[in-house]
């Protein structure tokens, strides 16, 4: 079930708000200029789906954030808890970073979990198969797949080379609770 809390930046151990309501979710994550959606499948898609097959179940939902928001392209990103890179690739932005570029991601399948530092409160975010989350160019944040990562996204780019981090070197990462599959919420 898609959760979020949102903390102090100074105490990670205690929420202010913990929800699951997808509503009240929306609205919290709004009022600091991130979308968060949910989409459903025109038809049904299974794991190992070709990227093709996936991007057609929802090609109403895609299109018309094409057409709103101006991207260039759209891929598929899929990982499984067997890659040989999963350590790697769960560390490439397990520090804060931003991006030059909205990051925008549907979750088709799986999950991850997108951490936002926002003036003095950090918002994490466990978006799960159905969510569509856009976090905003210059927004500081954290992405965790886990240590068994099992997911399948849609990303969207507005330019080919926009979506590399720019990490600020700081800790406040460390100071968060990492994402452990099936984690309570």
């Amino acid at each position: 079930m898609s959760r979020l809390r949102i903390f102090d930046e100074h105490t990670p151990d205690s929420p202010l708000l913990a929800t699951t309501a997808f509503e009240a979710m929306a609205a919290e994550l709004a009022r600091i200029g991130v979308q968060l959606e949910r989409w459903q499948p025109a038809r049904a898609v299974r794991p190992g789906d070709p990227p093709e097959t996936i991007m057609a179940a929802y090609r109403t939902d895609i299109d018309r954030l094409v057409a709103a928001r101006g991207f260039q392209s759209v891929d598929v990103v899929s990982i499984a808890p067997d890659n040989p890179q999963k350590d790697a690739l769960r560390a490439k932005f397990l520090d804060e970073h931003f991006h030059k570029e909205d990051e925008v991601r549907f979750f088709v399948a799986g999950s991850g979990l997108f951490t936002l530092h926002v003036g003095d409160r950090v918002y994490e975010v466990l978006c799960e198969a159905g969510d569509l989350i856009a976090v905003p160019d210059g927004m500081t944040h954290w992405f965790d797949m886990g240590p068994m990562p099992s997911f399948v996204a849609i990303r969207f780019f507005t330019t080919p080379d926009g979506w590399v981090g720019h990490f600020t070197g700081t800790d406040i990462a460390q100071r968060f609770p990492r994402y452990e599959v099936g984690q309570a919420a």
